[in-house]
Parts: C-alpha cells; sequence; structure tokens
C-alpha cells in the first residue's frame, strides 16, 4: 500500500517498493516523472494510478493484507528497476575518436 497524496493506494509488495525506489533515484537528481502503477480499489477491481513523482514526493508504504491476490507485474518493476539503475549512473557517453574533428582547433 502507498500513501501518496492523500490517498491510499493498494498495490504489490514489489511494485510499491519500486516506486519508492525510484522515488528516491529522481529527488537525488532533483528530477521528476510520472508512472502508472496496477492498483487494486475498494470495491476488490484492479485498477491504474499515474503517480507524478519528483523531489518533493512525499511517499510511504506500508504492508496490508486482505484476502485479494497480490498485484504482480515484474514487467513494470524490472522497468523501474532499469530507471533507477540508469539514474544512479552518469548520463554521458564514451568518447568516441570521430568527435575530435568536431573540436574548434583553438580549443585543443
Amino acid at each position: 500500500m502507498i500513501y501518496y497524496a492523500n490517498d491510499t493506494l493498494r498495490t504489490g509488495t514489489d511494485i510499491s517498493r519500486a516506486v519508492l525506489a525510484y522515488a528516491g533515484a529522481l529527488a537525488r537528481r532533483n528530477s521528476s516523472a510520472t508512472v502508472d502503477i496496477p492498483i487494486r480499489r475498494d470495491d476488490g477491481t484492479q485498477g491504474r494510478a499515474n503517480l507524478l513523482l519528483g523531489p518533493a514526493s512525499q511517499l510511504v508504504a506500508e504492508a496490508y493484507t486482505d484476502n485479494a491476490e497480490e498485484i504482480v507485474d515484474e514487467e513494470l518493476v524490472d522497468s523501474l528497476h532499469a530507471l533507477v539503475k540508469n539514474l544512479a549512473v552518469g548520463t554521458g557517453r564514451p568518447f568516441d575518436e570521430g568527435d575530435v574533428e568536431a573540436v574548434d582547433d583553438d580549443y585543443v
């Protein structure tokens, strides 16, 4: 369960953890993004929630139990973990020797 913007969103444990990890990674980069997650509504049906995550996001995840099957979305969780990993690493690219031609001789 995720507490977000004065609302409670019931979702799977792995999804909650991945969302929190992604929110933390975005905050460290002073960046923001939206993420769409599966949720369970109060009537037991499944739905979707779109969350805006950023440096000011205040999220809390809490375990909950009910009779419903836990929501699982391995593709979403893998995608969020990949985004966290990409944010943890620099966004630069390897130096390509072909780039040398583009450099002005006055700056070499």
